[in-house]
């Protein structure tokens, strides 16, 4: 085992139990993962009983700061639509019911500005915006539609982006032969092998999420590059075996070495015809690869 490999196995081993991730939001009852160091918010007496019922039962990190954790909160009760479109934010309905200062709820929500999720505007305030407005490309909301009851349409699109991303960011990539990035590369796939081996999905997961971003940055398209973000998220978030990807076994393990042997070769044509097998749903599962819609 090489020593980068050994060197991120230890690592992913010995990670924070407590690491926030998405498979961690178990806040509302359609999470999928087991609760760790939750601390509850104040629960919303009185006021609004739809926030009431929304606020008591999130959660948040404390690691991510009071900040952080508003941001999470708020965005995740607007994507799931327990806060709907045009709904008026108040802030110091906010700030009593969070017990947060103005200034976190005031940068919180500027945050979810930046984001489409909600729009502040002189003389009519603070109100959620429509989905039609939301950066459905901010990893964040990538994350939280993935968790929420729009999760199999958002793992659907990502599934369709990527396979508009990743073949052709593999042709691009062959034409770049720079020796330290084939190294990576199959410093990647080395982890993800002795991971596989020894049942470390965590492991497995960050290496693969790193060949891919690797991938794509190095592909000399500045745009894809920019995408690189949106697939790591799409790796994060997936949940259900909708590409090759989701299952760590000898096939998928198979194409990422054969990406690696096309890339070394300069052969564009391999290296995206290998992307798009390994990005092919396995064949027990019903859903499969999207295919061309007629206009």
């Amino acid at each position: 085992m090489s020593t980068l490999a050994h060197t991120m196995m230890t690592a992913a081993r010995s990670a924070d139990s407590g690491l926030t991730s998405p498979g961690e939001l178990d806040r509302y009852p359609y999470a999928e993962a087991p609760a760790v160091d939750r601390v509850g918010i104040p629960a919303w007496d009185g006021g609004d009983p739809e926030l009431g019922r929304v606020g008591r039962r999130a959660a948040g990190s404390r690691g991510r700061g009071l900040h952080g954790q508003l941001v999470q909160q708020l965005g995740q009760m607007i994507v799931s639509g327990d806060l709907g479109a045009d709904r008026p934010l108040v802030p110091e309905e906010i700030g009593q019911r969070f017990e947060v200062s103005r200034t976190v709820v005031r940068e919180s929500l500027r945050v979810l500005e930046a984001k489409g999720l909600v729009s502040a505007r002189p003389n009519v305030g603070t109100r959620v915006r429509p989905v039609s407005d939301w950066n459905l490309l901010d990893p964040d909301i990538i994350e939280w539609r993935a968790f929420g009851p729009q999760r199999d349409d958002q793992r659907r699109e990502l599934s369709e982006l990527r396979w508009t991303i990743e073949p052709l960011a593999a042709r691009l990539a062959a034409g770049h032969g720079r020796a330290d990035v084939q190294q990576r590369l199959a410093d990647m796939v080395e982890i993800m092998g002795h991971a596989m081996a020894q049942g470390d999905a965590l492991t497995f997961s960050r290496a693969d999420s790193e060949f891919h971003s690797l991938l794509i940055q190095v592909a000399g398209n500045r745009m894809l590059e920019h995408l690189s973000g949106i697939v790591s998220a799409a790796l994060q978030v997936s949940g259900s075996p909708v590409t090759g990807c989701d299952r760590p076994n000898e096939t998928s393990l198979g194409h990422h070495g054969r990406i690696c042997d096309a890339l070394a070769a300069g052969d564009g044509t391999a290296a995206e015809a290998a992307m798009r097998q390994l990005l092919t749903v396995h064949p027990e599962v019903e859903r499969v690869v999207p295919a061309p819609r007629e206009h």
